[in-house]
């Protein structure tokens, strides 16, 4: 026969009983809320509605959270996976958890247009590879901004795969652009993230805007540079006033520099750095004239004769037949490259950047040696069709320019990929 205590013992234990919540045996595949109780060898043990002890394992917490940052009482949603009768444990995956809910996120983000973070793990030579817990998602190649899209001369596909592996692990603003059902599917656009600003940078720049940018990349051809989502071009020739055979020589991808707006059609922006400068040939213009003896290195020796390095860059040319009054077999047995001599000008046209030197006419004349008269210096001999002038202008000027078309071809090419 039960004691009173023995009773009032039972009646408390029903009680209790009936109070307790119904034990619910969670089902696979099934979304659950627990908190973390222990964190042991990057394992996790959770503790599930004070029913059931589950265990995720160190590749079931996938790439999306700082392991570091979790701890013990903080709330964690995981996905069921099972159960081990031997331990008797749950195995959980807040991977899996997480991608349900990073699918959601990608579906709400791709409707309202919201930006958000990503960084790249992967590349390939046609744009960088995301993964989200393991969701793939894609950044292709065309939707970069113009900061990381990999401007590389004859758009080479080695060259293309290095500069976006230098890309990997950084954060990227993107939009979803693209995002289908089953998450196979994913496409970003760091070039949406941007859109907005892009727009509205255009629509206020205007032709003589000073304005500070990145440089984005550097070929043959000259510097892009790139400002408020914005890229424009310093042609070769807008670089320097001076000889510029190689732009690289002037800047580093990623240095800042100041550039002036000096053409704007539709998209395309020209830019120019050389005219930020004061134009060296008006600085020169105001120091000598014709007559004037000047003293200055040689700088290079070509067919028609040696040119002098002057101040600001400017290439002044000691025609062949200016060199001496002798005959000239090969220039080099009367001055070097690096050599400082004194010629003096016998032609200046600022207007036209020319500048003509002579090193023999400050040489006394051989004795007994007939002088020819001089024909009009203003008076360019011509030789089928071309003139010695347009030669001598177009060894002065040397550019790459040529290139351009052709690598911006397959540069397109490549961003259609």
């Amino acid at each position: 026969m039960a004691t009173a205590t023995q009773s009032k013992d039972m009646a408390l234990f029903e009680k209790l009983f009936r109070d307790s919540p119904e034990i619910q045996y969670p089902k696979d595949g099934e979304i659950i809320s627990g908190t973390i109780v222990k964190i042991e060898k990057k394992n996790v043990l959770v503790n599930v509605n004070n029913q059931f002890t589950g265990l995720v394992v160190n590749k079931e917490l996938g790439n999306s959270v700082d392991f570091d940052a979790l701890a013990e009482g903080q709330p964690i949603d995981v996905m069921v996976l099972g159960d081990s009768v031997e331990r008797g444990l749950l195995i959980l995956s807040l991977k899996r958890a997480n991608q349900i809910k990073s699918l959601d996120t990608l579906g709400k983000n791709h409707e309202s247009g919201e930006v958000m973070t990503v960084k790249p793990s992967e590349a390939n030579k046609w744009g960088l590879l995301v993964d989200i817990d393991g969701l793939k998602g894609f950044i292709p190649v065309s939707q970069l901004t113009p900061l990381h899209y990999p401007r590389v001369e004859g758009a080479d596909p080695a060259k293309i795969l290095e500069h976006l592996e230098g890309l990997l692990g950084k954060p990227f603003q993107v939009r979803v652009i693209n995002v289908d059902e089953g998450g196979k599917k994913i496409i970003f656009s760091e070039k949406a993230a941007i859109q907005e600003a892009r727009t509205k940078a255009l629509d206020t720049l205007k032709e003589g805007d000073i304005v500070e940018g990145t440089v984005s990349g550097i070929l043959s051809y000259g510097l892009f540079v790139t400002f408020e989502g914005l890229e424009g071009l310093v042609h070769v020739s807008e670089i320097d006033w001076g000889h510029v055979n190689d732009p690289s020589k002037f800047a580093k991808v990623g240095m800042k520099l100041k550039v002036k707006v000096i053409g704007l059609e539709s998209e395309k922006i020209s830019l120019s750095i050389k005219r930020l400068k004061d134009n060296p040939w008006d600085i020169l213009s105001k120091k000598v004239k014709t007559g004037d003896t000047i003293k200055a290195p040689i700088s290079r020796i070509s067919q028609f004769g040696a040119f002098m390095d002057l101040e600001g860059g400017i290439q002044g040319l000691i025609h062949l037949s200016e060199i001496s009054h002798h005959v000239v077999k090969d220039i080099r047995d009367h001055i070097k490259v690096g050599e400082e001599v004194s010629a003096k000008v016998i032609n200046f046209d600022p207007q036209k950047k020319r500048i003509g030197l002579s090193l023999k006419a400050l040489q006394p004349v051989p004795e007994g040696m007939k002088i020819e008269p001089k024909l009009d210096e203003n008076k360019p001999k011509v030789t089928a069709g071309v003139s010695e002038e347009d030669k001598i202008d177009a060894e002065v000027s040397k550019k790459k320019a040529p290139a351009k078309k052709t690598a911006d071809k397959k540069q397109d090419t490549a961003e259609q990929k």
